[in-house]
């Protein structure tokens, strides 16, 4: 097990074996459970917490008066167990990462999490920093006018190292589109835009403060497409905006402008695609005729109790989300889940159960794994009362939905779609 001491330097325990949380159970990780610890990952002290872990002896749990560690796993990896401690009454709310348990082992460190996507679509570190930098101002230099590059090239590449606009600043990958201020919903894990009155004092990246003109937003696209030749993806819907299903009708108009361009020049054939919390069924049709051509629905659960608690809608219901997916479907939208995943409480039965339903009712394309970014003991104490029943762990819960529904594919990003429809990005993996 590993610990922190008062002086934030992290070491091993002698003795005591590392433990990680699923839902509200601690527990020795399965060796299926542990990778060694990924490149470009991080690691946390956990202010107020103890650290906590097994006396192989006795097999009894102990909690030292040492800080607790977590680690942040880079992007392509999905998190099988919870960092573990014990907090104190006085403990902060944490900021709002995702907290694995980590351990050390053989001169390495070892993080609760598997690889659920190949794809190297954000690993910068075989590119010098001052690359980066230097690509982000050419754009400031380029467009000076367009307020949606300055931006995505000041706040989000130079500012925040947002990977989406780093890749942007590349011509590489996949190409971020934020275009709302406002949402419809009020996720208690919001990243962008916290209540007053919320225990989470700060966000990991400012809310949008404007509103792209869709001549803006198609100026963006053509310049990664420029660029980017083999597999272009541009995605509405980002961190550092609201639900962009509320600017609608300009992100149909961005799309059109730019699919005439497209053919004009003759560019690769991009990915349009909508991160969303399909809020909106109504628009879903005009948004295909535009040309979008995936959409990738954000929830954390199948089961509208679960999803209601976390996301607080305004204005639209469960049932309007799954309205939108069918009728995204029916107009020959890709349809992806970004399944905000919680080990322990994400793959137990009855969540599992209602994620097979609906991924055969309106045959999902895809399922994208991401970690939901909260402090753990926030989002328990957030769904207390619901019944979620035994967990299986993920790599079971990857096993049980594959085997009721073999058609759909983990992933962790936006896959590039190439002409007819199909996935051909490197993302796809069925492990």
């Amino acid at each position: 097990m590993l610990m922190a001491d008062e002086d934030g330097n992290i070491f091993e325990h002698p003795e005591l074996l590392m433990v990680c949380r699923q839902g509200g159970s601690f527990s020795l990780p399965r060796p299926d459970e542990l990778v060694p610890l990924p490149a470009e990952s991080e690691m946390f002290l956990l202010p107020g917490r103890k650290a906590v872990g097994l006396n192989p002896e006795n097999g009894e749990l102990v909690s030292l008066e040492e800080t607790a560690v977590a680690a942040f796993v880079s992007p392509a990896h999905t998190l099988s167990g919870s960092a573990a401690y014990v907090s104190a009454p006085d403990a902060p709310t944490l900021p709002l990462f995702a907290y694995g348990a980590v351990g050390f082992a053989n001169g390495r460190f070892y993080v609760c999490a598997r690889r659920v996507d190949q794809d190297n679509r954000q690993v910068f570190c075989d590119i010098p920093p001052a690359v980066i930098r230097r690509e982000a101002r050419n754009l400031l230099k380029r467009y000076p006018r367009n307020r949606l590059m300055q931006h995505l090239m000041e706040k989000c590449a130079l500012t925040y190292a947002c990977p989406a606009a780093r890749n942007l600043a590349l011509g590489r990958y996949e190409a971020p589109l934020p275009v709302s201020r406002v949402c419809n919903a009020r996720c208690i894990g919001c990243i962008s835009a916290q209540d007053p009155d919320s225990p989470i004092q700060t966000t990991p990246q400012c809310r949008l403060t404007f509103t792209p003109a869709p001549e803006e937003i198609a100026e963006v696209m053509l310049q990664h497409g420029r660029r980017e030749k083999r597999t272009p993806v541009y995605s509405f819907g980002q961190g550092c905006e609201g639900e962009p299903l509320t600017e609608a009708e300009t992100i149909i108009k961005a799309i059109s402008l730019f699919r005439e361009e497209e053919s004009r020049l003759g560019l690769t054939p991009g990915t349009v695609n909508l991160n969303t919390n399909a809020s909106r069924p109504e628009v879903m049709e005009k948004l295909a005729a535009a040309g979008l051509s995936s959409m990738r629905v954000s929830l954390n659960s199948l089961r509208p109790e679960v999803y209601d608690r976390y996301y607080r809608p305004c204005g639209y219901s469960f049932e309007q989300v799954l309205e939108s997916i069918a009728i995204a479907k029916a107009n020959g939208i890709f349809v992806s889940l970004n399944l905000l995943y919680f080990p322990g409480i994400s793959d137990c039965e009855l969540e599992v159960d209602a994620l097979i339903e609906n991924i055969s009712r309106f045959k999902i394309d895809f399922i994208q794994l991401r970690n939901l970014n909260i402090d753990p003991e926030m989002y328990l104490n957030l769904l207390e009362g619901i019944d979620f029943g035994p967990n299986m762990g993920l790599n079971n819960f990857r096993k049980r939905v594959r085997r009721d529904c073999p058609w759909v594919r983990f992933g962790y990003f936006n896959p590039y779609l190439g002409p007819d429809g199909v996935p051909v990005s490197a993302s796809l993996t069925s492990t």
